[in-house]
């Protein structure tokens, strides 16, 4: 099998490498800094670059961009991608899904938004890896006529990466899950950093320290599209929180030691009813 990847960095690089580990395809390559792409195929990464010549000859697809580009990609190539399997690895599905779904039933090709679930707080080619998807979860937004032998036929073509399990869901669904799963702890991280004691955390810090800070090293410019990209749920989630940390400010504020101490156990109880 002959697949394309757009957009080498943390994950289109660790699709590349994955695809050339565990199967055996042809793997193309295409990132907007030249220079990555040429990096890659000389890694061992992608047997070559995706050009217009080498799109015509593969069969899946995938995008691995901000969904911006991912949009702008699909209307550059809808004729290109004909008869073609393309899915997206964008950080959120709504945007993507709705501009991309009616264009492949225009253009008679087949288009699924998928989030694969992993990653690391670095970015770019260099710090991907073959192993990335070893045991991970991989999300999957499929049009409403998506039949299940289709379904099924995505699911074999991306097993062979590692993935542990697959779920289906709609776009909107996982934006609002992806809200409160992953982009607001990026923003909770990245703010508790910002404290004038972290300076100086050495020696004073362990695990509670390292779990809250360890995703608030950030790429500012991806994370920020992704953020405005996801504007509602991200908002709702914001409000929801602040409106809890202000329940427990209060509580301080007021030496309530009752009112705390059931914060405390509420929260510590709803951990234990989801874990």
């Amino acid at each position: 099998m002959n697949i394309g990847i757009v957009g080498l960095g943390l994950i289109g690089g660790s699709l590349a490498k994955a695809w050339k580990a565990y199967t055996d395809a042809t793997v193309y390559g295409y990132d907007r800094d030249k220079s990555v792409t040429e990096y890659a195929q000389l890694s061992g990464a992608i047997d070559g670059a995706l050009t217009d010549e080498t799109l015509a000859s593969c069969e899946l697809v995938m995008l691995a961009l901000v969904p911006a580009a991912e949009i702008e990609y699909v209307q550059a190539h809808a004729d290109a991608l004909r008869g073609k399997t393309v899915i997206d690895c964008a950080g959120t599905k709504q945007t993507v899904c709705d501009a991309c779904f009616p264009i492949a039933a225009t253009h008679g090709f087949c288009f699924i938004g998928g989030h694969p679930m992993a990653g690391t707080h670095h970015s770019g080619f260099k710090y991907s890896r073959e192993t990335m998807f070893q045991g991970a979860p991989m999300v999957l937004v499929v049009p409403e006529n998506n039949d299940i032998v289709e379904l099924d036929r995505i699911q074999s073509m991306l097993r062979p990466l590692g993935f542990a399990r697959f779920s289906v869901t709609t776009a909107a669904a996982h934006d609002r899950m992806i809200a409160f799963t992953s982009q607001l702890a990026h923003i909770v991280s990245n703010a508790y950093i910002k404290s004038p004691e972290a300076a100086a955390h050495a020696g004073f810090s362990a695990g509670s320290y390292k779990d809250l800070t360890r995703v608030a090293e950030l790429n500012p410019e991806m994370w920020a599209r992704l953020f405005l990209d996801n504007a509602s749920p991200l908002l709702a989630e914001l409000d929801g929180l602040i409106g809890h940390l202000t329940e427990y400010r209060d509580a301080i504020a007021a030496n309530d030691y009752e009112t705390l101490r059931q914060l405390l156990h509420d929260g510590s109880e709803r951990k234990k009813s989801v874990s």
